[in-house]
């Protein structure tokens, strides 16, 4: 999974006169139907290559030669974006599939190229998860609809609930002090790691999961500054699988999307209602991308258009002209205008956020956008 810590070790590596190759590929299926990122891909290749002193070409032909067999043997993998560093000097190759577009380009340089995966990090939520238990706590990060554990906390000399009188010959009360007392230095434990984590790892938001008495312990002692960071709980077993620890949270998940989701095309309606930095329906969209205006893209995810593109330009319209305005070259009809939209938003430096549903917007033209001026 994507994670800022590994970035921080991958911007380490420069120096030693070593060259860096990073790739970044749109794999989209709906855009790239019949293939076409495989001749995106050696396209650019081979301009990098004329682009490069002869120098320079010898040092990272290996790394070119080695991203194009995977980009040609690989495609199963794909998601919508694809990220690969490589380095045959360093013996360093990193490959990241993403459930995001990226722009298509190719950088060779001392260092590797890393801005596109910070600003992934930066523009897509993050959330936490900390599935906490009497002795024993785990936490999770979701991100771009993946889990990834991230560690556990295991606290081994919590005593166990036993009968009046015992271990030691305590009475009932006392031993349950005694088990609280251990339980709270355990939960202690758990949020210094918690801290340590939320602050390291740039998260946003935070769900607990566990047995309802853990659950409640353990948020009568969040400090505020985490507590404002929940968004929810559920119940689970400290032994359940990441994917099922997933679809626990998923409901919690759903339910806070959607209100920030709300949140956005509210914003979004009124902005352009009041001719605010904000347009809706896809003509003034589409308009809006060409002046490159656009800083936030939202449209509905179903939400399906048919338009034409000019390919030597990348001129996207829902207008019925046959020949480019811009550069005079012949125009073609697409199915998926909506998807070239992104894609060529996010070229532009812009974020695209896609919403599951939501009748305001449908009615409004199922796409807007906030606009930079």
């Amino acid at each position: 999974m994507l994670s800022r810590e590994e970035l921080k070790q991958i911007a380490k590596m420069q120096g030693g006169g070593a060259y860096f190759v990073s790739l970044y590929l749109n794999v989209n299926p709906i855009t790239n139907a019949k293939g076409d990122y495989i001749i995106h891909v050696k396209n650019m290749i081979k301009n990098t290559i004329e682009g490069l002193d002869r120098a320079t070409s010898k040092k990272v032909k290996g790394d070119l030669d080695k991203i194009d067999s995977y980009v040609l043997g690989n495609k199963r993998e794909f998601k919508k974006g694809l990220a690969i560093l490589s380095s045959k000097e360093r013996n360093f190759w990193r490959e990241f599939h993403l459930s995001v577009t990226v722009k298509n380009e190719v950088i060779v340089d001392r260092t590797p190229h890393i801005k596109p995966l910070l600003d992934i990090l930066d523009n897509y939520q993050r959330y936490a998860i900390l599935l906490v238990g009497r002795e024993s706590a785990r936490l999770f990060i979701i991100h771009l609809c993946e889990i990834e554990e991230y560690t556990e906390v295991h606290t081994a000399d919590v005593p166990g609930r036993h009968k009046k009188g015992g271990w030691f010959a305590l009475s009932e009360k006392s031993y349950e002090r005694h088990i609280d007392y251990h339980v709270g230095l355990h939960l202690k434990d758990v949020l210094k790691q918690l801290d340590s984590f939320l602050s390291h790892e740039y998260v946003g938001r935070l769900i607990i999961g566990g047995s309802e008495e853990a659950v409640t312990k353990v948020r009568a002692m969040l400090p505020q500054t985490v507590a404002d960071k929940v968004i929810g709980t559920f119940q689970a077993e400290m032994y359940a699988k990441s994917n099922e620890i997933l679809e626990k949270a998923q409901p919690v998940l759903q339910a806070f999307e959607k209100k920030k989701e709300a949140e956005t095309v509210d914003k979004l309606l009124t902005g352009a209602l009041k001719n605010e930095n904000g347009v809706i329906g896809i003509e003034d969209v589409l308009n809006a991308l060409q002046e490159g205006r656009i800083m936030r893209l939202v449209f509905l995810e179903d939400y399906k258009q048919s338009g034409l593109i000019c390919r030597n330009c990348g001129y996207l319209t829902v207008q019925h002209i046959s020949i480019c305005p811009y550069c005079k070259d012949e125009m073609q009809k697409v199915n998926y205008i909506v998807d070239l939209a992104a894609q060529k938003a996010v070229e532009h430096g812009a974020f695209v956020e896609i919403i599951s549903e939501n009748k305001k917007l449908q009615d409004s033209g199922s796409i807007g956008a906030f606009l930079r001026f």
